[in-house]
């Protein structure tokens, strides 16, 4: 069936696998355009999309690749990143997503911890170099023959390569899945996708949390082709609809509400591999895309090329602003110069699979504006008194816990802090202060766990405090967010030296460069001599951002 033609939804695009949701849709709108990447050219339609994904299953499946493996890949929005999600899906194994700004260290750290047995991924991508951060950590790599034996990752069997003739040694090309189909039949290929059921674990997204290294969010096609469905219905989509991604795959935001978002009511995609404004309001005008996401910092990147640039944004409608509040004045000339009359303002984690609420398109400015929206269907919401969980009354603040089919599985390997989230009533405990009013719109108030919010990226200061306390010349470090207002929040420490050193904020810094990704650099630096404490001998974050902001003394 033609695009824009009318034609009743199936009703089974809700709690089917993502596998089965791509066949469905190969199915109903065989000849409806899918997956667009207008630079390369690429169009496929769902018929097609499925007929690669289908091949790349089989593919894997010669390879070794079996139910419930972990399989990372470690790749920005490259046309292979959609057809291998859906492969995946349909063998059933575990798709690990990985951000594109990692180092060596942390890619270590989710390799051992996922217990990841293939990785996936590109040459590299900006000025970080994955080959040469894989090779450091598996110099057998380069000699293996078949499959790898690493004493350091001995779960890891296998590394395929994305890209041209020059696959580096030891990889597998990810041409070679192609031709490797030919050793699995269909048959025996849906023998293998029935076995995969809605609630099996079929992702797992790495979350900084709040405290220590990240932990793997693990979530079922249950949690995440219905929250991608419930997006969708607020967005208003049909197959008409054509929705521009320029956020990461690798998030939720890219993965769920745009992916699946948009394939939920068999919608097309216009991905970016990597986000450039230009490039957006290109693709927008071009492919006549309906909606568009992003997070607040890439809308201001945009309407700073329309103030040097002219482009026909009159197909757009709707779309999302997420990661982080927007302000009032950007909603408003968004909406005026976007002509995104219809924005929402979407709010979660990705422990929810990630939406929690919404903002319904047609409320207020100031409603989208002031709130994080209404809470999703099927989802539950209570705000409670985070010291006795007693349930807080209208307007009264406290902690934000939700229920339902889009709370996660839990974290990988880890009871102890799946314990710690999800209490024994299934309600997941957010870490963030919020009210509800009478009319069920929620109010995000603050954070009670200290994590920092980056232009969408979640930040755990632990993790930099303890790479900080490495160095020979700190006594103690503290990390805390800022207000900024590209990125929402920014990163800024307060160290104490050791008697007699002399550092400056520059040689902190490049201590941390090659260690931590770039992101979480401190970009704000202060020395101090003590730390605001409480009775209790705590440190009072909150006191050092407020120091930071007024530039007084510690």
């Amino acid at each position: 069936m033609a695009a824009g033609e009318d034609k009743q939804r199936p009703a089974s695009y809700r709690d089917v696998t993502v596998g089965d949701l791509l066949e469905l849709l190969a199915r109903d709108y065989p000849e409806n355009e899918a997956l667009i990447y207008p630079d390369i050219p690429l169009r496929h339609t769902f018929s097609q999309l499925e007929w690669v994904a289908r091949r790349l299953a089989k593919g894997l499946t010669a390879y070794g690749v079996k139910n419930g493996d972990r399989v990372a890949l470690w790749a920005p929005n490259v046309p292979e990143w959609v057809p291998l999600q859906f492969a995946l899906a349909k063998i059933g194994a575990i798709l690990v997503t990985v951000n594109t700004s990692l180092c060596e260290q942390e890619l270590d750290y989710l390799l051992k911890q996922s217990e990841t047995g293939t990785l996936i991924t590109v040459r590299g991508f900006r000025d970080n170099d994955y080959i040469g951060a894989i090779n450091r950590i598996l110099p057998e790599l380069a000699s293996a023959d078949g499959e790898l034996n690493s004493a350091r990752l001995p779960f890891l069997k296998r590394v395929i390569y994305i890209g041209g003739d020059d696959s580096p040694a030891g990889t597998i090309r990810y041409d070679s899945l192609l031709s490797a189909s030919d050793q699995v039949s269909d048959r025996q290929l849906d023998e293998v996708a029935r076995q995969v059921q809605v609630d099996d674990v079929i992702n797992m997204q790495y979350t900084s949390g709040t405290t220590g290294f990240p932990k793997g969010v693990m979530l079922s096609s249950r949690n995440i082709v219905n929250n991608g469905y419930w997006l969708g219905e607020g967005l208003g989509y049909t197959e008409r609809d054509r929705v521009c991604v320029p956020v990461p795959f690798f998030h939720c935001f890219g993965c769920v509400i745009g992916v699946l978002g948009a394939y939920t009511h068999a919608a097309a995609i216009v991905p970016l591999e990597c986000y450039d404004p230009l490039k957006v309001l290109q693709h927008v005008e071009k492919e006549r895309c309906t909606s568009l996401y992003g997070v607040p910092t890439m809308f201001l990147g945009e309407l700073e090329q329309l103030d040097y640039h002219s482009f026909d944004l009159s197909s757009l409608r709707t779309g999302v602003m997420a990661g982080a509040l927007c302000p009032e004045p950007l909603m408003r000339r968004v909406m005026d110069k976007m002509r995104l009359n219809e924005l929402t303002i979407a709010y979660g984690l990705t422990e929810a699979s990630p939406g929690i609420t919404q903002t319904p398109r047609t409320d207020s400015v100031e409603l989208r504006t002031q709130t994080v929206g209404q809470v999703l269907p099927e989802v539950e919401v209570r705000i409670v008194n985070p010291l006795t969980g007693e349930r807080c009354a209208d307007d009264e603040s406290g902690e934000l816990c939700c229920r339902g089919y889009n709370v996660m599985r839990g974290y990988y390997n880890n009871p102890k802090a799946t314990f710690e989230a999800i209490d024994n009533e299934g309600w997941l405990h957010t870490g963030d202060q919020a009210s509800l009013d009478a009319e069920g719109y929620v109010r995000i108030t603050g954070r009670i766990k200290d994590l920092i919010i980056r232009g969408g990226e979640n930040i755990a200061p632990k993790e930099i405090e303890d790479l900080l306390r490495l160095h020979p010349g700190i006594s103690d470090v503290y990390v805390y967010g800022i207000p900024d207002d590209k990125y929402g929040e920014d990163v800024a420490a307060a160290i104490r030296l050791n008697p007699g050193e002399a550092l400056s904020a520059d040689e902190i810094r490049e201590f941390c460069r090659d260690r931590i990704a770039r992101f979480k650099i401190p970009r704000q630096i202060r020395f101090v001599d003590s730390f605001p404490m409480t009775a209790s001998g705590k440190v009072q974050k909150f006191k050092l951002r407020e120091m930071h902001t007024r530039n007084e003394p510690a």
